[in-house]
């Protein structure tokens, strides 16, 4: 059973690897939105250029959250005694941004051309930013990082397929619902780590 946290000597806080789950789940919400319309606009899409697809957004989503960690574990010693607090706000204001933009997604939605190859990498690299902030986030954290970038990254890749081959069947009416999901996600776990961290 993985339903523990960790306290190093030095008493730095160590995720646990339910959580590191929950987060990338938090995180592949967005990916999965975006997937899940791709998946309604290219209905006749090959196996093959799904898994281009997701690929392409795990490694961005994984591979940024590395890069943010990296970025972030420059200021980490410095910012130590703040870390529950960063990674709350962090989490918190992704988050709510997140739910924010679900509200809205009806409103401001557009049908990209799925065809061109910068298009893909436009939304690869929207979809990862998030990821990037809570690589930093993971710097304060102790996380082992290399593991987290490949969790997030393969739960991102199973979201996508997942999302695509829903978007050919049932629409894109669920696209807006998984985005405040997602986001109620984000909030969530930086409320958790705030609270275990305060408690500890």
């Amino acid at each position: 059973m993985v339903f523990y946290i960790i306290f190093a000597r030095i008493n730095v806080f160590q995720m646990d690897y339910v959580t590191i789950f929950a987060i990338a789940i938090g995180l592949c919400f967005d990916t999965f939105a975006v997937s899940l319309s791709y998946g309604v606009v290219q209905y006749k899409i090959l196996f093959r250029q799904a898994m281009r697809l997701a690929l392409l957004f795990a490694v961005f989503q994984g591979g940024l959250t590395v890069a943010g960690y990296f970025l972030g574990s420059i200021v980490s010693d410095i910012l130590k005694t703040a870390d529950h607090w960063i990674a709350l706000g962090l989490l918190s204001a992704l988050g709510i941004k997140m739910i924010i933009e679900g509200l809205k997604k009806e409103e401001t939605k557009e049908v990209l051309d799925y065809s061109k190859l910068i298009v893909l990498l436009t939304l690869a690299l929207g979809t990862s930013i998030d990821a990037f902030a809570v690589g930093i986030s993971f710097a304060l954290l102790d996380v082992k990082i290399w593991t987290a970038g490949i969790i997030i990254g393969f739960v991102t890749f199973l979201a996508s397929m997942v999302a695509i081959r829903i978007g050919k069947s049932a629409g894109e009416r669920l696209g807006n619902k998984v985005e405040i999901i997602g986001g109620i996600i984000l909030v969530g776990i930086g409320v958790k780590i705030f609270i275990e961290h305060m408690l500890a």
